[in-house]
């Protein structure tokens, strides 16, 4: 069977290594797919869900809050400040955060301050997306 590495790693840790046939996750601009023997790549991600089709047809979703991306041939290396596994994806958490975002964007006095809460309410939203996308595949 043809299969791909993949490995998603957080700031505190590996999140997922192992053999997959398929990777989607969220580009830039759009959504990428990965299959083996990919032309090598390099390229930042946004906040979003990957979905890992591994070798025996079973998938994996996991929430990144955006990061790079690097493809080759035979390996595939999401990189991420924060990447949760869509088990472990909390709904109350998220939508607590995102209501706190929300209410940093009301409250921001500077420029700077309404760009961090714009950000978190960004990811937030992605996170809340993802769990939904999660929870629809079981």
């Amino acid at each position: 069977m043809n299969t791909i590495h993949v490995d998603v790693v957080s700031a505190e840790e590996s999140i997922f290594s192992g053999e997959a046939r398929f990777v989607a996750l969220p580009g830039e601009v759009g959504e990428l797919g990965i299959y083996p023997r990919h032309t090598p790549l390099i390229t930042r991600i946004k906040a979003g869900s990957v979905r890992i089709e591994k070798a025996d047809g079973s998938e994996e979703f996991i929430f990144v809050a955006g990061g790079i991306l690097e493809v080759q041939p035979q390996c595939v290396t999401v990189l991420s400040d924060t990447a949760i596994r869509g088990k472990d994806l909390d709904d109350e958490k998220a939508n607590e955060a995102k209501a706190a975002a929300e209410e940093a964007i009301k409250n921001a006095k500077t420029d700077l301050d309404l760009a961090k809460a714009t950000s978190e309410l960004a990811v937030m939203a992605a996170q809340i997306a993802a769990l939904r996308k999660y929870r629809q595949k079981k």
